[in-house]
């Protein structure tokens, strides 16, 4: 028997319904799709713009985000330095410390030892004073070493004598190598005196002064400091440095032990010769 052709039409009909079902179910699983994806961007973009939940920062995390500066020193003074414009008043003169004033320095002067002195291109370290004078009474220094007698020095013709190792200036020339070479100066001095009457009178005696040698002068075997003024008189043993040589100081009529009186009053009147200072000229430039 042949098919009737009306179920030929029915099968048809009912495999293009198949076909629309489908093509419907993948438009709206593709609909579908779309709904999601726009769904999920609309939540995405809900979710950035919420808050963020921040945890705290600490010094460590601020450190390494700051980058770190030098410091400038320079910059910042000059920040902080005000200036100011047009004249001092007196409050701002009387903000400033007072300046300490210097006080008197009674220590030595040094005025006797200044170099301005020099003698065969060698400067020598002492400056006569202003009293200085020379004798009328004829001094000598006898010299010993242990018993021997040695040649003896007449210290009257000038007002001052150097005594040290150096031979091409020196007075009274000294050879032991503990002695320096500008040691020490015999110098006359013009000074007042009490006579046995009670009036003043003036007389030239003689001093001795160490010049800071390097192992001290001795007057009657004690050692004098240096760069002061001590009197000598009659039968004073002087000694320099570790030399074994004493320096016995006596005069003209030690011998006879005669002394003067002139004035009516006792003691020996020796007002000396005034020296004749030349002008120092001023060193060449």
């Amino acid at each position: 028997m042949g098919r009737s052709p009306k179920s030929h039409s029915h099968r048809n009909s009912s495999s293009n319904q198949k076909n629309k079902r489908r093509r419907n179910s993948s438009s709206s699983g593709s609909d579908n799709d779309q709904h999601q994806q726009r769904y999920q961007r609309r939540s995405g973009n809900d979710n950035r713009s919420q808050p963020i939940k921040q945890e705290p920062v600490t010094d460590d995390d601020q450190s390494r985000r700051q980058p770190q500066r030098p410091n400038r020193p320079n910059q910042r003074k000059r920040e902080e330095q005000s200036y100011q414009w047009g004249k001092q008043t007196e409050k701002d003169k009387a903000k400033e410390e007072p300046v300490e004033k210097e006080q008197a320095n009674f220590g030595l002067s040094g005025a006797l030892l200044k170099d301005t002195n020099t003698y065969k291109g060698v400067v020598i370290k002492y400056n006569e004073p202003i009293e200085a004078r020379k004798p009328k009474r004829r001094w000598r220094l006898y010299v010993f070493k242990g018993e021997q007698e040695l040649p003896m020095y007449q210290i009257h013709r000038q007002s001052a004598y150097l005594i040290g190792r150096e031979r091409g200036i020196c007075d009274l020339p000294v050879d032991h190598p503990s002695c320096s070479k500008q040691h020490a100066v015999l110098q006359y001095r013009l000074m007042d005196y009490k006579r046995d009457n009670g009036t003043m009178g003036r007389r030239v005696v003689p001093y001795i002064i160490d010049l800071g040698s390097a192992n001290g002068t001795f007057l009657n075997n004690q050692k004098i400091e240096p760069q002061r003024y001590y009197e000598l008189q009659e039968n004073d043993v002087v000694k320099f440095g570790f030399s074994t040589r004493e320096y016995v100081l006596l005069h003209e009529d030690s011998a006879n032990n005669l002394e003067p009186t002139e004035g009516g009053g006792g003691g020996y009147e020796d007002e000396g010769v005034e020296i004749k200072k030349e002008p120092v000229e001023p060193p060449k430039k």
